[in-house]
């Protein structure tokens, strides 16, 4: 059963008002998910990055990746921890879903993905838009409890337990995920 490893909306600015639990939150689910792709990749697993256009349909993703890295950006770090190299793809999202007016089915048919790793920000939102969607296409999904993050921990535990009970999701911790057999 091939897999993918996609990371939901982690090249993200984290600008706006309240911002500061999400991004204490984020800094430490980045470090593994960090951890994640490495390990993926070593297994031959291709990564998706998939990130909100911002609304602006003229985005360029290399240039998002830039800006979100700079010092005075409040998601740097993570954009820092997580930035994607030359063999990633990624997919530019309109709306919370990452399937919803996007091309990641296409994509996922051309690497004859059958089960999906969803990992990223937010939890409770994007992630579970995400989950939903995956589920609705009958892939089967990993949602490591650690590489998710939400504005707050209640937020993200609720969102994870949903997604274990509703889209029947495998929520063990990253650590726990055997890639090796997933390949």
């Amino acid at each position: 059963m091939r897999t993918a490893l996609l990371l939901i909306d982690v090249i993200n600015d984290m600008e706006f008002q309240g911002s500061e639990s999400l991004v204490r939150l984020a800094e430490a689910m980045a470090k593994n998910l960090r951890a994640l792709k490495r390990r993926a990749r070593a297994a031959g697993i291709p990564t998706i990055y998939i990130n909100d256009n911002f609304g602006k349909w003229q985005s360029d993703f290399r240039a998002t990746v830039a800006y979100c890295m700079k010092k005075s950006v409040p998601g740097h770090k993570v954009a820092k921890m997580l930035k994607p190299d030359a063999k990633d793809y990624f997919v530019l999202k309109p709306k919370q879903s990452a399937f919803f007016g996007t091309t990641l089915d296409t994509l996922l048919k051309d690497l004859r993905t059958k089960r999906v790793i969803l990992t990223g920000i937010a939890g409770d939102n994007c992630v579970l838009f995400s989950a939903n969607d995956a589920y609705m296409r009958d892939l089967k999904l990993h949602i490591p409890s650690d590489c998710v993050a939400s504005n707050t921990e209640a937020e993200n535990q609720y969102a994870l337990q949903l997604m274990k009970k509703v889209v029947k999701a495998d929520i063990r911790p990253s650590t726990a995920l055997g890639l090796e057999s997933f390949a």
